[in-house]
């Protein structure tokens, strides 16, 4: 069985069924691992579980993303490549408003 280390941001993939999962908590209190699956369902293995999953290492899908949505240039087609807005101080975009009249607005 697995003897692969979780590590967040690990994919892996369930070799009984076929889902592929990232690892994306691990609470070394709780000795727990909490992984999402791309349909975004999480799951808790305790770390004793963990070690006899029928795991092995993945690449990350494609659409890696899927679980938590659109992206934000699926959602504002308004956005460059760079992630800020094509008319829009990356400031404003990182503080998260703009107002008119003020040094900050492009107007």
């Amino acid at each position: 069985m697995a003897h692969l280390q979780p590590d967040i941001g690990s994919w892996f993939e369930d070799i009984d069924n076929g889902q592929l999962f990232e690892v994306v908590a691990i609470d070394e209190t709780q000795q727990t691992v909490e992984v999402q699956y791309l349909d975004g369902t999480l799951d808790e293995f305790e770390l004793d579980q963990w070690q006899g999953l029928p795991v092995i290492a993945a690449a990350p899908p494609e659409d890696a993303n899927i679980a938590y949505g659109m992206t934000a240039t699926e959602q504002d087609p308004n956005l460059s490549g760079n992630g800020f807005g094509t008319n829009q101080n990356p400031v404003d975009t990182v503080e998260g408003e703009s107002f008119i009249g003020t040094d900050e607005s492009p107007f």
